[in-house]
């Protein structure tokens, strides 16, 4: 959530970066934003004005009583009185108002960075850096074919995830399952012991109000999968006991420090976990229909970073040479992009994405994001740690995918493959494989 202080005090300004996000700009209602705070203004100004006004007259009811005991006070009392129900009229309407401004504050995304590249769309994308193999990925002197088609025979199996639940799922069975969960396990390991994260298991249904602390509520409700509908069993009004299948584990991790106040020698605070992600794709239709690339459920090693704010740059740094680091240790060659401002997500200001070579279709695509939030998601979840000056102040929070387990698979399935159908095995996954460096179909995969 943007700090309501930026908008009072040079709404202008705040509206020219929200603009370079989209276009036109969809966020903000001005008009309205403005005739919310020039009440507000009134409503607190007027609701001074009474305080202080009770405040004379007690004074005055006080001295009355004490130089002539016996004087009725009624008139002040009466006015005394007359204050006190108007200040109740103006408490009720300051919280409305404070509510109304709360609502739309939710649906406002976060002022991209003044360093990104500007830009409407993926276009103006820059691309920062490429990386390729040390070693010799085999060369292909055989037609290259896609995940698709080389995972079949290895137990990728479309058509009985689509009788069990529908297009855009899976069925992984024999040597392709393993290969997909020693990906988890290696990634975690690399996280875990060469880059400082502390492994977690988290719920993989959470509350509405976790979701609104990350920012995939209000604004992309389309997006999820409801678990339950709001108002059964009793459940928090707040959240009218709605309950959803999580996007990412970005959410149930970020939601640690959920109305947390830290101290200072507790930051930074770094998290990873391998979830599965479950999301509808209500806006991309048509897009990636073939294969793993775009599911509705899939798996992640996630990692978060919780941080001091003056250590945020640095982080988003080394959250993406961690996330570089799997990809160099497979092998697997790559490019950095950072994102403009047209393309980035709603709760980041800076976004490094990592794209990963794809010779099954001759591409570069996305493998992981790893986006620099600010205090936007700490306002939203009340975040925040006691500086060294005994203040209080809002936490970094800073995600990305460590990666995306499906799309690693794709990767190492289309840049591994050999012509007689299997696949050799990275060196650095053959110790989760058993030692086995090259995988074949079996009647398992059928």
């Amino acid at each position: 959530m943007l700090d309501i202080q930026l908008l009072r005090k040079d709404l202008d300004s705040a509206l020219r970066r929200l603009q370079t996000r989209k276009t036109p700009q969809p966020f903000l209602d001005e008009a309205r934003f403005a005739a919310l705070e020039s009440e507000r203004k009134g409503v607190q100004i007027r609701t001074e004005a009474l305080q202080s006004q009770r405040k004379t007259l007690s004074k005055q009811i006080g001295i009355l009583k004490s130089q002539e005991p016996d004087t009725p006070a009624d008139d002040l009392l009466a006015q005394v009185e007359a204050a006190n129900a108007e200040l109740e009229t103006c408490s009720q309407r300051l919280e409305e108002l404070q509510a109304a401004l709360q609502t739309m504050l939710l649906a406002v995304p976060n002022l991209p960075d003044e360093r990104i590249p500007v830009g409407s769309n993926e276009s103006a994308n820059i691309v920062r850096r490429n990386w390729s193999p040390e070693w010799d990925i085999p060369g292909f002197a055989f037609p290259v074919r896609d995940h698709v088609d080389i995972g079949a025979p290895l137990g990728l199996d479309f058509d009985t995830a689509t009788k069990l639940s529908g297009a855009r799922f899976a069925v992984l069975r024999g040597p392709i399952a393993r290969l997909h969960r020693a990906l988890a396990q290696f990634m975690l390991d690399v996280h875990t012991t060469q880059h400082g994260y502390t492994e977690c298991y988290t719920p993989y249904i959470v509350r509405a109000h976790a979701l609104r602390g990350t920012g995939q509520l209000p604004k992309f409700e389309a997006d999820l999968f409801a678990a339950k509908k709001g108002g059964q069993d009793g459940e928090e009004a707040q959240d009218d006991g709605a309950m959803y299948l999580i996007p990412t584990a970005e959410v149930t991790l970020t939601n640690f420090v959920q109305d947390t106040l830290l101290a200072e020698s507790a930051l930074p605070i770094l998290l990873t976990a391998h979830t599965p992600c479950f999301r509808s794709e209500a806006g991309s239709a048509g897009r990636d229909t073939r294969g793993l690339i775009r599911q509705h459920q899939f798996d992640k090693v996630e990692m978060v970073q919780i941080v001091h704010p003056d250590a945020a740059d640095a982080a988003l740094e080394s959250m993406t040479h961690h996330a570089e680091a799997i990809l160099q240790k497979l092998g697997l060659a790559y490019r950095v992009v950072e994102l403009c401002t047209g393309d980035l997500g709603f709760a980041a200001c800076r976004t490094f994405d990592l794209e990963v070579w794809l010779p099954g279709q001759n591409a570069y695509r996305e493998i992981s994001s790893i986006s620099h939030c600010g205090d936007f998601q700490a306002r939203r979840l009340q975040a925040r740690f006691k500086n060294a000056q005994g203040k209080n102040e809002w936490v970094h929070t800073l995600n990305g995918s460590g990666l995306a387990v499906g799309r690693t698979l794709v990767a190492v399935l289309e840049n591994y493959q050999n012509a007689d159908g299997s696949i050799s095995i990275p060196p650095a996954l053959q110790p989760y494989m058993g030692g086995l460096e090259r995988l074949v179909a079996s009647p398992d995969a059928n």
